[in-house]
């Protein structure tokens, strides 16, 4: 099987597998939960996304890794991670919270996003040895991270309350 096509399996899979595991085990929790607290949980999550920076670490990903996706990717990730730190400081002012909750969500969708692009463009899933100890990153996490923005979203748009209920 060539690298291609197990690259665009195992991302599949990945979302397969988060997909199955947020339907029984996340969504119901998140769903009993006020929108607030949902949120917050969601930018715990992606608080840690400072990790994206690793794709920028000499010796960690391959040299010949192209410098325009790490360098997107790495401080994407980390600009998402600052601002879903920011709503979880900003809690208690709840006008700059849900400010912070908007910008990290929509800055991280949109890394996601163009990640991906860049990644097609570049051929990464021919070459997915490029990157190296960060493999997991892309198969793993960013599944993840799409749903939780995905759902993120859905609790910003959706009516609160009694309404929700319905």
């Amino acid at each position: 099987m060539s690298t291609q096509i197990l690259f665009q399996t195992h991302l599949v899979l990945g979302y397969v597998a988060w997909l199955l595991c947020f339907g029984v085990y996340v969504w119901p929790r998140l769903r009993s939960m006020d929108r607030m607290e949902a949120q917050r949980a969601i930018a715990t999550l992606h608080s840690f996304r400072f990790f994206g920076l690793v794709f920028i670490l000499p010796g960690i990903v391959s040299p010949n890794l192209p410098a325009d996706f790490a360098v997107f990717a790495a401080y994407g990730d980390f600009a998402t991670g600052v601002l879903a730190m920011l709503a979880l400081l900003s809690v208690r002012i709840r006008p700059l919270f849900w400010l912070f909750v908007v910008a990290f969500n929509l800055v991280g969708i949109v890394d996601l996003i163009v990640d991906y692009y860049h990644a097609t463009q570049v051929g990464l899933p021919a070459h997915a040895e490029w990157l190296a100890a960060t493999y997991a990153i892309p198969i793993i996490y960013v599944p993840l991270l799409m749903i939780t923005h995905v759902v993120a979203f859905y609790f910003l748009v959706r009516p609160s309350g009694r309404q929700a209920a319905q």
